[in-house]
């Protein structure tokens, strides 16, 4: 029987959490919706989730509050799987899972949902951790660049004399390029340090509460809270990345991406194109099994500019931008991890498109309105949810420092959105 012959009868509940207004949870609740899920989401509010149609319930991220947000979200929505939608999120589950564990049997049902949906808790400390990770890929013989935490000045000038320039510089429990720096010489590695290592600033701190009325930063600010900074070899080449469907140490589906555009060096990917690079596969399916996951979890690769080999680079032990994309047979991520949760079988689905390069939305848009890619490849628009669309476009009101006025007048009309 297929799996989408059992939808009706075994509908499995999917908690999205996340901490930050990040588009790509819509989109993926979406597609988990079309999937066959009941969807709820703990979330900031005004979050571009509340303007979908497909959320079931809806519960308040307090940053201040967030493992009882998280907490409380569970407990009324009583999920059959998490799904976080970013680092903080992860962090935040592994805080609650140590914290429900000292309850005893009181908070047993609470860990054993959130090893379900992650993988076993042996796996937590690596997978947050950049180099305990690079660490382990490279014991299973995964090509990846050399990787080392770096905990003062001195360690960082040894690292620059043994390994040289350019280097990678990565804080630990950041997401979306905001804790990378590719640095050029001692002096530009010492200042990047110091930034990454510190404690969120005020300033910042005071923008994310009174414009975003995002509170996620105020503890870190509060507690002089300093990140773990990770140097990397600096590998040149074209950037590359995997996601994939996992159950109980098993790949169930993936899809693998080279990265074509981005809106910025360090930033997520604008457009990408499906690849299929044997290493990727198998260096993903190592990690998957060594770390017995679950869930949804992305690995991101530099493909080497002189040979073509892929390194890997790091986990995100989460969904990415890529995970609402339906392509078919074995790169449906929704309906591989709906079988294994409801003991379905999964059949040919429909793809979204037979186009191999996505251009996302509004990410390619916004970095040039008149770019290829929007015709070239799939424009990744989710017009069967105009109130998202409309959002996404109210969120960007500076758009003066992005476009002429020319240029803005075109890629309205061109958007042609629904109206009310």
């Amino acid at each position: 029987m297929c799996l989408y012959q059992r939808f009706e009868l075994v509908k499995p509940t999917v908690l999205i959490a996340t901490t930050c207004r990040w588009f790509s949870a819509a989109r993926l609740a979406m597609a988990l919706s079309s999937a066959g899920y009941t969807i709820k989401a703990v979330c900031p509010p005004d979050h571009p989730l509340s303007k979908t149609s497909v959320i079931q319930e809806r519960y308040n991220y307090r940053g201040l509050m967030p493992l009882i947000s998280f907490r409380e979200a569970i407990t009324r929505g009583n999920p059959d799987l998490i799904i976080p939608g970013d680092d903080l999120a992860v962090q935040h589950l592994h805080q609650l899972y140590y914290r429900e564990l000292r309850r005893g049997s009181a908070g047993a049902n609470t860990c054993r949902l959130i090893e379900r949906s992650m993988g076993v808790s042996e796996s937590f400390p690596v997978v947050y951790s950049r180099s305990k990770f690079m660490n382990l890929a490279e014991e299973e013989g995964i090509r990846v660049p050399k990787t080392q935490a770096i905990a003062n000045i001195e360690e960082l000038r040894d690292w620059g004399v043994r390994m040289g320039f350019p280097t990678v510089l990565k804080a630990n429990g950041t997401s979306g390029g905001e804790g990378v720096r590719v640095v050029h010489s001692p002096r530009e590695a010492e200042r990047a340090f110091r930034r990454l290592q510190a404690p969120p600033i005020l300033a910042r701190v005071a923008k994310t509460v009174l414009l975003d009325r995002d509170t996620t930063l105020v503890w870190p600010m509060l507690s002089r809270r300093r990140s773990v900074v990770n140097a990397q070899v600096f590998i040149p080449g074209r950037e590359a990345t995997t996601l994939v469907a996992c159950w109980k140490g098993t790949v169930l589906a993936a899809l693998h991406f080279e990265v074509l555009s981005k809106q910025d060096s360090t930033g997520p990917a604008s457009v990408v194109r499906m690849i299929e690079d044997p290493d990727m596969v198998s260096a993903a399916e190592k990690m998957v099994r060594r770390l017995n996951l679950s869930g949804l979890h992305g690995f991101d690769f530099m493909l080497e500019a002189q040979t073509g080999n892929a390194y890997l680079i790091e986990i995100n032990p989460r969904t990415t931008q890529v995970g609402h994309l339906r392509l078919g047979l074995g790169r449906d991520l929704p309906a591989a991890l709906h079988a294994a949760i409801s003991g379905g079988v999964v059949c040919e689905t429909t793809k979204v498109t037979e186009s191999d390069t996505i251009a996302f939305f509004p990410q390619e848009w916004l970095r040039n309105p008149g770019s290829a890619f929007l015709t070239s490849g799939h424009h990744d628009v989710p017009w069967e949810e105009p109130e998202l669309v409309r959002l996404c476009l109210r969120k960007k009101r500076n758009w003066g420092n992005l476009f002429s006025k020319g240029k803005l007048s075109q890629a309205f009309s061109e958007a042609r959105l629904p109206r009310s």
